[in-house]
């Protein structure tokens, strides 16, 4: 007679048997349209998660085909045009180097504002905290997260409100961060994409822990009155032949050698190849945002400036989409290592 350690050795195998046969099985056209292995870590900030790990933003794109239209796209931004880490520590033409966010809570105040673009804006009302963090520059930037709902708020152009008036922006958005719902179609958002910012910021605090799980956002010098998804908003801007769409994604290509940077540096190169960088509005080409932090090393980050465009590619991943008005993508998830055979603990 068998015993229960015997059946339970082979009641796991079986069942592992089937969760590598049931991958096996799976129809090759899911695999290339760019199914993977759910990620094992969501990205997160105050203790919320920066939209689902089976967000768009937060899967690999490594594996996915490449643009068929790709050398035209990276021509038109400029292959001779280096990366650009638009980020940093210390002060730049007497501001912070780079986007910021703030965090906020169910006590910070909230405030209705005045929008430019009502009819592609989200209402609010808007916690702002007091003195919050504007980005520095053209854009004024406000964004805001709130750690107790885990509501995301961006505003584009704010302007501080005087004494006795309201705060007011062109654009304002409002993303829930447990879910993968987009904005609606043909809407604008703090951002010319109509896509959030805050999740596509480099943070220096992932670099430090070693990894990003998430794509990056980057600018372009032109584009075309068109957009891919996950993007919703269309922003043409000294538009010549084969400019990019807003949304279309990039990676930095295999073949590029990170191994004689930084350790840091390597953690933002590694994260270009495996999760790439999302067209997320105009303005200088293969600039990428992220937030000012005084423990950046401008020097260091510097060196990430010798690397042209023409080591980028851009990536096919229209079959990642699983619903035209969510950022949700395929997913094949494993169960955990309980169902493993004894043999592989």
């Amino acid at each position: 007679m068998l015993n229960l350690c015997m059946l339970n050795k082979r009641a796991n195998f079986v069942l592992t048997g089937i969760i590598f046969l049931s991958l096996a099985l799976l129809p090759a056209s899911n695999l290339a349209s760019g199914a993977t292995l759910a990620a094992a870590a969501t990205p997160m900030i105050a203790g919320c998660p920066v939209f689902p790990f089976s967000n768009v933003w937060n899967t690999p794109i490594d594996t996915l085909p490449v643009h068929p239209k790709s050398a035209q796209y990276v021509t038109a931004i400029g292959a001779g045009v280096n990366v650009h880490p638009d980020f940093g520590s210390g002060t730049w033409d007497g501001g912070p180097i780079g986007i910021p966010f703030n965090l906020a809570n169910s006590s910070t105040p909230r405030y209705n504002v005045s929008f430019t673009w009502p009819d592609q804006s989200d209402a609010g009302p808007y916690p702002i905290p007091n003195n919050p963090l504007i980005e520095y520059g053209s854009d004024h930037h406000l964004l805001v997260v709130d750690q107790d709902s885990c509501l995301l708020y961006e505003l584009y152009n704010v302007v501080f409100p005087t004494t006795g008036q309201a705060w007011s922006a062109d654009a304002g958005a409002i993303y829930d961060l447990r879910s993968n719902a987009l904005r609606p179609a043909g809407w604008t958002s703090a951002d010319a994409a109509g896509l959030p910012m805050v999740p596509g910021l480099v943070r220096y605090d992932e670099v430090l822990a070693g990894h990003i799980d998430h794509a990056l956002r980057f600018t372009v010098n032109n584009s075309i009155p068109s957009y891919l998804w996950p993007a919703r908003h269309q922003a043409p801007y000294n538009t010549i032949t084969n400019s990019p769409p807003m949304g279309l994604r990039f990676r930095l290509k295999s073949t590029f050698t990170i191994s004689s940077f930084s350790a840091h540096n390597q953690v933002i190169l590694a994260a270009l190849k495996k999760y790439g960088m999302i067209v997320a509005d105009n303005g200088s080409s293969w600039f990428i945002n992220g937030v000012p932090d005084p423990r950046w090393d401008n020097d260091d980050l510097g060196v990430l400036k010798g690397i042209a465009g023409s080591n980028f590619e851009a990536v096919d991943e229209s079959g990642l989409q699983v619903s035209p008005d969510s950022g949700v993508t395929p997913q094949i998830t494993l169960t955990q290592r309980v169902w493993l055979p004894q043999i592989f603990r």
